[in-house]
């Protein structure tokens, strides 16, 4: 640690603007305003004129825990009880509460309050969550630090405030404040930090992602965490959801004194419109202070401000999850390098002067690391043991070559390659099973002719390839913003619009949808499976759906369940039936009108009481608006209006005329259709006739 607090010393984080301010309730505020704590009506009038001045968010470093003692009521209470006071007191005591009155100011506005853990004086409920969580992978809760209890805000306040953050940093044991913790647990109920709660209000997101080991593209053995996304940022975390604070020098622009904002609020307007504002306090004596790399008495509030600079210039300092390993290897190399050469270096200068520029590479690289990339190694290990072991090899060498060996043997027969690959997991939102309605654009998609191909293959060989095919899709579905439900042998489930809201949801869905078959085109031009190209079948489908945590008690999965599941997973099945790629939902279809699209049938599949309309998406938006789409499009709707007003000899001319119009492409489609209106000829249908085709099977 001591290494990285001097790598800061050397080159701190240089100064950059950022959307960050930080009210200081200074001397000089003391001085003007009064002595601390202020009457709850000054906070309250600081927290509307930032308010009037534009704040995206109103952030307290400090706890309102105990009630106004200047509020008219308690004032009161204080005063003796006599004839003389008694007709004044009854009218102070009508007057509005101080704490009431910040109430409302906090409701009013964009307003975050902090709370401290662990402290003897906290209490073990928990606060309300002003926020939704979405996690990716297995459950890394045992990975985050847990307190008992906290000390939280007077009830009237949380309840109006918009957010509720952690203060707590956590604190090495030489009580240096290095990393702030993003997500801290509750009696096993996971919080934001204050800075992380402070990012959300301000962009007005709903919910915080954590992406632990085992979430897509993060490998691993066990539940970790390995970054937070709030919003549109995305911020990367140690096991422990923990960032490095990334320090800078004093910035003066980055402080507004408390007094001004009091004394004239429009004057402060063009310096906090649109940014996050932190109140919290640098005046001597009143104790929130804490020791970090660049000073032995920071201001709390300008950890949390810097925090946020951090994130939201996104420069970090990051120690990989690999770092120990490298450090391990690091050791190990240059160590063995360094054997090497003293093996074959008779003179003693000559080796030590190895020896020093072994151990001076390791400091060199380590600093090149950080100053580069931020990115944080430690070598220390590697230089101790450089001078270790050049010292070691000096002295043993007056030995005999074999007690020489015999003893670097022994030295390095202790190591081993380190295993820090786990597996992608998500920290879930609570421990509970449960769920919520929203509506979601449901896919389901598998290869086309599937037994056949497993037939040609063996096990080992189907393995491999039903990974090179799932991984593409995946990664097709994932950058269309789409959440990955589950994997069912050649078949993938997904959606769209949760974990996170996303009104764009039913056209996303369907761009994943051409970009899949896109990309299974490519595929299939490099890796043929028979004698045909490798196709797929797509199914979606929008409505409501309960989505969030399914399963048992022990063991739960996010997933969606309801209807449209279903009729997405019937859709993608008769992709085969009708000869498509792609069986859209008139749900998903409504939303999403500008493709290309032909209307297929009316279908009510099993399992539904009412008949849907159903679509192929055979194009994006310029294949739909192209001369002869758009009249195959009007003769293909003009054959199924002739079938479903019964006029079977116009429907089989202008089907049969829609078939001359394609490449063979429709030609299943346009074949049932032939067969059917032949039967509806030989056998025609009664008066209770509607058109709807009922599958006698999913």
């Amino acid at each position: 640690m001591a290494v990285f607090d001097g790598y800061q010393r050397l080159a701190p984080r240089s100064y950059a603007p950022a959307p960050v301010r930080v009210v200081d309730i200074d001397d000089e505020s003391l001085d003007r305003i009064g002595q601390w704590p202020w009457p709850r009506t000054v906070v309250a009038r600081m927290v509307r004129r930032l308010q009037a001045a534009g704040a995206a968010a109103i952030v307290f470093d400090m706890i309102f825990a105990e009630p106004d003692r200047t509020s008219p009521g308690r004032v009161v209470r204080a005063w003796p009880q006599t004839p003389e006071l008694r007709a004044l007191a009854g009218a102070l005591q009508r007057l509005p509460d101080h704490d009431e009155v910040l109430a409302e100011a906090v409701a009013a506005a964009p307003v975050v309050l902090g709370m401290a853990l662990g402290l003897e004086s906290a209490s073990p409920e928990t606060p309300p969550r002003k926020f939704g969580f979405a996690f990716s992978g297995a459950d890394p809760a045992g990975f985050l630090p847990n307190y008992p209890a906290a000390t939280r805000n007077l009830p009237v306040l949380e309840q109006a405030a918009s957010g509720i953050g952690v203060l707590t940093a956590p604190v090495d044991a030489d009580g240096i404040v290095r990393r702030v913790a993003l997500l801290v647990g509750l009696n096993g109920t996971a919080y934001p930090s204050l800075a992380v709660e402070a990012l959300r209000v301000a962009q007005g997101a709903r919910s915080i992602v954590a992406r632990s080991v085992g979430a897509h593209g993060e490998g691993g053995s066990s539940a970790a965490l390995v970054g937070v996304k709030v919003g549109h940022l995305t911020v990367p975390t140690n096991a422990r959801g923990e960032m490095w604070l990334h320090l800078t020098r004093d910035a003066p622009t980055r402080v507004i004194p408390a007094w001004r904002v009091l004394q004239d609020g429009a004057a402060i307007a063009g310096h906090v419109a649109g940014h996050v504002v932190l109140i919290g306090a640098s005046a001597a004596g009143l104790g929130d202070v804490s020791a970090t790399p660049l000073s032995p008495a920071e201001p709390g509030v300008m950890v949390h401000a810097q925090a946020l600079e951090q994130m939201l210039l996104e420069r970090f300092l990051e120690r990989p999850d690999w770092a120990d390993g490298a450090e391990i290897a690091a050791l190990l190399g240059l160590g063995g390098a360094l054997i090497l050469v003293l093996l074959f270096k008779s003179g003693v200068f000559a080796g030590a002067l190895a020896g020093f520029a072994v151990a001076g590479s390791a400091v060199a690289a380590s600093w090149f690391a950080y100053a580069s990339a931020g990115m944080l190694f430690d070598p220390l290990y590697p230089t101790l043991a450089a001078l270790a072991i050049t010292v070691l090899v000096i002295a043993v060498r007056y030995m005999t070559a074999e007690r020489e060996r015999r003893t670097v043997r022994a030295a390095f027969g202790r190591y081993v390659a380190p295993a820090v690959v786990e597996r992608l997991a998500e920290h879930p939102e609570t421990l509970r099973l449960g769920g919520e309605m929203r509506e979601l654009t449901v896919m389901f998609c598998d290869i086309r002719g599937f037994t056949g191909i497993a037939e040609s293959m063996s096990a080992e060989e189907l393995t491999h390839f039903v990974n090179r095919y799932m991984t593409p899709m995946t990664d097709v579905i994932l950058e269309a913003g789409g959440t990955i439900d589950k994997y069912m042998g050649d078949a993938i489930m997904a959606f769209w619009n949760a974990p996170l809201s996303e009104s764009l949801h039913h056209s996303r869905a369907c761009g994943a949808a051409l970009a899949l078959h896109r990309c299974v085109a490519e595929q299939s031009r490099h890796e043929r499976v028979g004698a045909a190209p490798l196709r797929i079948g797509v199914g979606l489908g929008s409505g409501p759906c309960c989505v969030g945590n399914f399963g048992s008690d022990r063991r739960f999965d996010y997933s969606a369940l309801g209807d449209t599941v279903n009729l997405a997973s019937r859709l993608e099945q008769q992709c085969k039936f009708y000869g498509v790629d792609t069986v859209v939902a008139e749900s998903t279809w409504e939303h999403v009108p500008d493709l290309a699209y032909l209307e297929l049938d009316l279908i009510q599949v099993m399992g539904k009481t009412q008949a849907v309309r159903i679509f192929a998406l055979v194009g994006d938006e310029a294949r739909a608006t192209e001369r002869g789409f758009t009249d195959l499009q009007a003769r293909h709707d003009a054959a199924l209006a002739a079938y479903r007003r019964r006029d079977w000899v116009a429907a089989e001319r202008l089907f049969a005329r829609c078939r001359d119009m394609t490449d063979g492409t429709l030609d299943r489609l346009y074949g049932m259709y032939e067969a059917r209106l032949a039967a509806l000829r030989a056998d025609p249908p009664g008066e209770d006739w509607d058109g709807v085709r009922r599958p006698e099977s999913k």
